[in-house]
């Protein structure tokens, strides 16, 4: 039956969900160089439209839709045809159907806007619109409806993922990485520094994200419940432990902490949390949390020997953190915390352990390669770089005849 405290929650999560892009775009602002600021916010802003319209129309059927061979959700619900506010037959019983598939949009929306960080001050905005839109079509919806659909393969399997650490984090960073080795590094790359042009922008968008998060994970137990609390405290507790591991380590390998180490070890932590949220122990999420900013700070540090010009740590904190997080479901989770899921190796169950890995496998093999052909496709007929010239003026100028500064 409708729950009104369910509905209210979830509206709620989707406008939260909703925030996440705007502060995304803050937390990738600040960190580019100052004349390309707009041009980095303007990506993360229009996938708002671009996505969203897609989802509208075709995406929401083939992510959520009745399913076709646990491949795709078929096309019955095009323009939202049969999307009302009686709840679904499938999904979240307790709450309105369209307000499942608009919850369900702020993901979608979010995903694409995710990549942007790989290739930021380089990329045609043109290029960078029609990229999220197929990417979407192509990549996100499909793994949407494998892992969350009704009747996806993956998850017959037994794949878990309770907020999008395969579906959101895990395939923006094989995109992101199969962005880099397409589009190569940024005019100047190894021979000068690249500097955060405002780092409390970046703080500001971390605060925004963090918010956010609280709806992203909380709401993804779909009901106004104590999984939605574990949820909650699990995202704060491994946020703060991820923000705690990355500062420490940095003050430890390089002298002094700093406050883009800080925001990224918060993120890093809330990312790979994620996967399993609602699954997990409040010490569990400690843990995660601490490995995570070990880890995504490995990581992010371990591109500059590879040669990888990921801007802003994509690949290294949502890639890295997405597989991580998987994987420390399949250990972490308990059913004594949430009797809808799985008990994971700690509580003797290690054969859930190799079904995440699988999940892990498959979800970045296919992210990886279709995202790389669809690159590749885009490169060689619109054009994914900006011209030399138009890449040293900056992306605010070039690509939308404006500056965020009047020096």
């Amino acid at each position: 039956m409708m729950n009104s405290g369910d509905t209210a929650f979830i509206l709620a999560s989707a406008g939260l969900v909703l925030l996440m892009v705007p502060g995304l775009a803050l937390f990738y602002g600040g960190m580019v160089r100052s004349k390309n600021v707009l041009g980095t916010i303007m990506q993360s802003i229009t996938a708002i439209a671009a996505v969203g319209i897609q989802w509208v129309l075709v995406g929401y059927s083939s992510a959520f839709g009745p399913d076709l061979g646990g491949i795709l959700g078929d096309l019955s619900w095009v323009g939202l045809s049969g999307v009302t506010s009686e709840p679904s037959t499938s999904y979240a019983s307790t709450i309105p159907h369209n307000v499942f598939m608009i919850y369900q949009c702020m993901f979608a929306i979010i995903t694409p806007a995710l990549i942007t960080g790989a290739f930021a001050e380089r990329t045609r905005f043109s290029a960078f619109l029609l990229v999220s839109v197929l990417w979407s079509i192509l990549v996100y919806n499909p793994v949407c409806h494998w892992i969350w659909g009704a009747g996806g393969w993956l998850a017959r399997l037994g794949v878990l993922d309770f907020a999008g650490g395969l579906v959101v984090h895990l395939t923006s960073g094989a995109a992101a990485l199969a962005a880099v080795l397409i589009i190569g590094p940024r005019k100047g790359f190894g021979r000068e520094h690249f500097m955060p042009h405002s780092l409390p922008l970046t703080v500001l968008g971390t605060g925004l994200l963090w918010f956010g998060w609280f709806g992203f994970n909380g709401g993804s137990a779909l009901a106004a419940d104590g999984i939605a609390g574990t949820a909650i405290v699990s995202t704060h507790l491994a946020g703060m432990a991820g923000l705690a591991m990355w500062t420490g380590i940095e003050w430890v390998h390089r002298g002094k902490p700093t406050t883009l180490g800080a925001a990224s070890g918060a993120v890093a932590g809330l990312a790979t949390v994620t996967p399993a949220a609602g699954f997990i122990s409040p010490p569990a999420a400690l843990a995660i949390g601490l490995l995570a900013g070990a880890t995504c700070y490995t990581a992010v540090n371990l591109k500059s020997r590879l040669r990888l010009d990921d801007s802003l740590d994509v690949v290294g904190i949502h890639g890295v953190g997405g597989l991580l997080g998987s994987l420390c479901l399949g250990i972490f989770a308990s059913k004594a915390v949430n009797p809808k899921g799985v008990d994971g190796l700690l509580h003797g169950n290690p054969a859930f352990l190799g079904v995440q890995a699988l999940g892990v496998l498959v979800v970045a093999l296919y992210a990886f390669v279709i995202s790389w052909l669809l690159f590749k496709l885009v490169d060689l007929t619109i054009g994914l770089r900006l011209p030399a010239e138009d890449e040293v003026t900056g992306l605010d100028l070039s690509e939308h005849s404006e500056t965020a500064y009047n020096h």
